[in-house]
């Protein structure tokens, strides 16, 4: 049981920005809205920030913005636990409700602590695959790649790809498949089969490079969703809160995505025709931008050619032509990708958030 109130409740006044930073320090997905009494208002989950990022509301707003938007759905009252139940009454309520947090509540709904589902079931049990796009040339960052992959440059002490690596094991991903084709020889002779990394590696080695999605159509058809992560990300995202979000929405392939800000340097005239209409003087636009990070059902793999050169983007527009179900999940935690020299150096300085051993 968690029992931090501190990192696991807000007031009805703190900013949603505020509930963010706490669910990123209790890194359980949810806080508890309270009051003064610590009595439980209601529950903001990591679907809930994602959402709001989408609908784009400012996130210096009030958590009691999110509880408002939730009033007349099913979620708008949590569900609790009594406090002193049993673990597995815990657990039945958990699976029935198909949560993966339970509040725990005294008789007087004054909160006290909450359960989670990986109290009780292993988080390796979670059916999820991985692929890494680890073929790439990265001839932006030569010569640093002319003898060496783009996911072999180290981020302080470590290869990226083993930080990747490290992160799908952590979020539960035990089978991984890296895609090759640059010095293929280097990933291969480094990581061998996934023993040493407590993974199952196989690799998916590209003769000619085949684009973001061409590769996985080398695969057979995966029996689970599929991540898939380009190997130059350097990225703190949840892989779990991923694979939740696309099970919320139903989704036939959820793409990651990142807001991205852009300044217009000279001021803007808008016009009909000849005539003036308004003026903006260095206005800022606001786009949500391709992470490089996917989560695909396991039938999306039928609509990837075999053998040839296919882009995500060129998957995703063909779901799109079909009527399928893509839905985006904006990213707020830390997002590098790494195809300068500019950023890799900015990789290398934020190496410590990776390394917490080199602090």
């Amino acid at each position: 049981m968690y029992i931090d109130l501190d990192k696991l409740c807000v007031p009805l006044g703190s900013s949603i920005l505020d509930a963010v930073q706490r669910m990123t320090l209790n890194r359980l997905g949810i806080v508890l809205v309270v009051d003064q009494e610590k009595k439980l208002l209601g529950t903001i989950t990591d679907g809930d920030i994602r959402r709001t990022i989408l609908a784009n509301i400012a996130l210096t707003g009030t958590v009691a913005i999110l509880l408002e938007n939730k009033a007349n759905t099913p979620h708008s009252k949590p569900l609790t636990g009594k406090a002193g139940e049993s673990g597995k009454h815990y657990l039945q309520l958990l699976k029935t409700h198909q949560l993966l947090q339970l509040p725990l509540v005294d008789d007087r709904n004054r909160v006290v602590g909450l359960v989670t589902m990986d109290e009780f079931v292993d988080p390796v049990d979670i059916r999820l695959q991985a692929v890494v796009m680890a073929g790439g040339r990265g001839a932006r960052l030569n010569p640093l790649t002319e003898d060496i992959p783009k996911p072999m440059l180290t981020v302080g002490e470590k290869p990226l790809l083993e930080i990747i690596i490290a992160q799908l094991r952590s979020a539960g991903i035990r089978n991984v498949n890296i895609t090759t084709h640059h010095k293929s020889e280097k990933i291969s002779d480094h990581f061998g089969n996934g023993q040493n990394f407590d993974v199952n590696l196989s690799y998916v080695p590209e003769e000619t490079p085949l684009g973001t999605a061409g590769a996985i159509g080398l695969m057979k058809m995966p029996k689970d969703p599929l991540l898939v992560i380009n190997g130059d990300i350097l990225t703190k995202v949840d892989f779990k809160a991923i694979l939740q979000f696309h099970r919320e929405h139903q989704a036939d392939l959820t793409v990651g995505v990142r807001v991205y800000d852009f300044k217009v340097p000279y001021g803007v005239v808008e016009c009909d025709g000849a005539k003036v209409v308004g003026l903006a003087e260095k206005p800022s636009y606001s786009f949500l931008v391709n992470a490089g990070i996917y989560l695909l059902e396991p039938h999306v793999h039928q609509f990837i050619p075999q053998g040839q050169h296919y882009n995500m983007t060129d998957l995703i527009q063909s779901l799109l032509e079909r009527g399928c179900n893509v839905v985006s999940f904006p990213i707020h935690e830390y997002w590098l990708d790494i195809g300068s020299h500019a950023e890799y150096r900015t990789a290398q300085e934020d190496a410590v958030y990776f390394h917490p051993e080199q602090k």
